[in-house]
């Protein structure tokens, strides 16, 4: 009998002990009562507490949570109407306000949250929706963590997963993409185009200033070389004169003078006769021709045919033509 009662001790200790001992694994947080209040709220670890009297009211996850909404029917200000998929992350922050201030937490988030997306989509017609998604979350992760904060919950994200107009909008809203493509293309080609012959026109302009540059820098520079030649023909012909009035001064002979004259006449003779009107060469005096030796005129003057009609000349004989 004192063995019975020494087992039955044994196993009530160990029932008891299993009561008060506490386990919490980690990221877990345990809220206790204490005759139905509440006492305190157990951390990750060993902990103990009084059997019977205290016991364990709600085992909470601290860790990051994802809560999807069902598709949410909103109108939009321009009364179309679309279906809004959306996800929460969201982290508890204190066990107890998640566990007394609120009753049903997710029924709780999917009823605020629905109610908060249709007012921030009621106030925006269907294209400004379309394009200001982040401006969407940003609204509903502030006016969220400002109703979830008293429930011991931090809202950290908010994504819209889709947000699809109707079938019929959507076909509309393509059309009008397209439309609008077309248009951006044309324009873009348009542009082009004129930018193209802007570029042409100003290098046909350039073309045309650098031809005429070039025209009359060849000619000022074709006048200059004519300038230049006249000038040295001209010192030329300066100094020809000086020679034959030197050569006169120094040989007072007159058969000298006739022969530095006459070599001034032979001189020219052939810039006269390439003229196109000049068909008949006559020597001005007969007796400047006679008193130079023939044979010897022949000689100086290679016996072509114009030294000849000279030679001729100088003999007494008749005057030929030439070309």
């Amino acid at each position: 009998m004192t063995g019975l009662i020494a087992v039955v001790i044994i196993v009530l200790a160990i029932v008891v002990i299993s009561w008060a001992v506490k386990l919490v694994p980690q990221s877990k947080e345990y809220v206790v009562e204490r005759l139905g209040r509440y006492q305190r709220t157990l951390s990750p670890g060993l902990n103990v507490i009084i059997p019977i009297i205290d016991r364990v009211r709600n085992r909470v996850d601290m860790r990051e949570q994802v809560f999807a909404i069902p598709p949410v029917p909103v109108i939009t200000k321009d009364n179309v109407g679309i279906e809004v998929d959306v996800v929460f992350y969201y982290r508890v922050t204190s066990a107890r306000d998640s566990t007394y201030e609120i009753a049903g937490l997710e029924n709780a988030i999917t009823e605020l949250s629905v109610t908060t997306l249709r007012n921030a989509l009621g106030t925006m017609d269907l294209e400004e929706a379309l394009s200001s998604r982040e401006e969407i979350n940003t609204r509903l992760r502030a006016e969220l963590g400002a109703a979830t904060q008293s429930w011991g919950l931090n809202v950290t994200r908010v994504e819209l997963k889709s947000l699809d107009p109707p079938i019929q909008v959507r076909q509309a809203m393509e059309q009008l993409l397209e439309a609008n493509r077309s248009k951006r293309a044309e324009i873009e080609r348009a542009e082009g185009d004129r930018d193209s012959a802007i570029l042409r026109a100003e290098g046909q302009k350039q073309a045309a200033i650098l031809s005429a540059e070039g025209q009359r820098e060849s000619q000022i520079r074709l006048a200059e070389g004519e300038k230049e030649a006249l000038r040295l023909r001209g010192e030329g012909e300066q100094a020809a004169v000086s020679l034959v009035g030197t050569a006169f001064a120094a040989q007072p002979s007159d058969e000298v003078r006739a022969a530095l004259l006459l070599s001034r006449y032979i001189d020219v003779f052939p810039e006269i006769a390439n003229g196109d009107a000049n068909k008949l060469i006559i020597v001005p005096n007969d007796g400047l021709a006679g008193v130079i030796d023939a044979s010897l005129l022949g000689e100086v003057l290679g016996r072509t045919e114009l030294g000849d009609a000279i030679a001729a000349r100088g003999n007494g004989t008749p005057a030929a033509n030439a070309s």
